[in-house]
């Protein structure tokens, strides 16, 4: 006799064990070890650092805040390669890997900069251009809108209700089993089940949703002229990991860019600097993409964080770039210090989510980005 994976298999609040709030924290921790599958990545070359310390907690009550917030789970704070400062909870490690979630996205920035360097996609083009097969929900919009979380449709993201889009999506990146009989979906039909687009005006607030960025990983896989899994590569060694870069793969093998990413805080930081310019990569990053979705105007997010707009699948506000992402993570760079700041923590609320405490997490890593400029 068999019984489905007690990790992966969902209860009564629809949530599989690693994600309700008694197993978060271990779930989080452990994520790596716990999705469906999984892509495993070392970089060939590693970025080795220099100790420089300086005492952050010290000059920042709003870091030393953070520290001891039960959420938390590893911060480091790096500028170009001289390690300023690292600090991890009692069950835990700057070297540990942790799940990162949205932080995921940005590789789809620096992926779709790669392809637009070549010519191989534009962000005028609708999807269906690119995926003939997609659904109502994504085929007349735009690619540039599905990067600056720009598209209306029936999606939806609301942590708080647990029957929320977001979590079938789970299904189709590997972290969750579907109903018990029922044949689990690839991303492709996942997204073509998405419906109701509803064309429009550039909304003024970022309209998140997850699944915009499964479509453009679909439009990789399907214009790339080499697998994603290559790209990954390509990112890892332009990164420098000392530790391994993990990231959930869907049922046809395509990595979970949308939040399956696992990167220690230490090699998380090492991952933002490569939106600083200070890579020798050749690929890695497309700088003059970079400096449009910087400059530009984009959607803002919701107050309080709207000093940020999203931007080519990155938070921005010209200066500072970063990514926030579900259950506590943030890293936020800045382009031209250098400085790039890791946080990990596990919020074990019922929704996994709280709008204040991530206002306090991207607030307390911008005046120390902006303190050390």
């Amino acid at each position: 006799m068999r019984i489905p994976n007690p990790d992966l298999a969902v209860d009564d609040s629809n949530k599989q064990r690693w994600n309700r709030p008694a197993h978060r924290r271990h779930g989080f921790h452990n994520a790596h070890h716990l999705f469906r599958r999984a892509l495993m990545v070392r970089s060939r070359n590693v970025l080795p650092l220099v100790r420089s310390p300086i005492d952050l907690p010290a000059a920042f009550p709003e870091l030393r805040a953070l520290l001891a917030h039960p959420a938390f789970s590893a911060f480091c704070c790096l500028r170009g390669d001289a390690l300023i400062f690292e600090a991890a909870a009692d069950d835990f490690s700057p070297t540990a890997p942790h799940s990162i979630q949205s932080v995921t996205k940005l590789h789809i920035h620096l992926i779709f900069g790669h392809l637009l360097a070549q010519g191989l996609v534009s962000l005028d083009a609708p999807v269906s251009a690119y995926l003939p097969e997609i659904g109502s929900g994504y085929a007349g919009a735009p690619v540039g809108a599905l990067l600056d979380m720009a598209v209306r449709n029936d999606f939806s993201e609301d942590y708080s209700d647990p029957l929320s889009d977001c979590y079938t999506e789970e299904i189709a990146l590997g972290w969750r089993l579907p109903p018990e009989g029922a044949l689990e979906p690839s991303l492709a039909q996942f997204a073509a089940g998405i419906t109701g687009f509803r064309p429009g005006p550039t909304p003024a607030l970022a309209e998140y949703k997850s699944a915009n960025t499964d479509v453009l990983t679909l439009i990789a896989a399907a214009v790339s002229p080499v697998p994603l899994a290559r790209l990954v590569e390509e990112i890892a060694d332009a990164a420098g990991y000392e530790g391994a870069f993990h990231i959930s793969l869907s049922p046809e093998q395509l990595p979970a860019f949308s939040g399956g990413g696992c990167l220690s805080a230490r090699d998380l930081a090492r991952f933002g600097l490569l939106f600083a310019g200070l890579s020798d990569n050749v690929a890695y990053p497309n700088a003059s993409f970079l400096r449009y979705c910087l400059e530009r105007t984009a959607p803002s997010l919701d107050p309080p964080r709207d000093w940020l707009r999203y931007s080519g699948h990155l938070m921005t506000n010209g200066c500072l770039l970063g990514h926030a992402g579900y259950g506590g993570q943030f890293l936020l760079v800045d382009t031209e210090t250098g400085t790039s700041c890791a946080l990990l923590s596990v919020l074990e609320n019922d929704a996994g989510y709280d709008v204040d405490y991530m206002s306090l997490v991207a607030f307390g890593l911008k005046n120390i980005c902006e303190a050390l400029a």
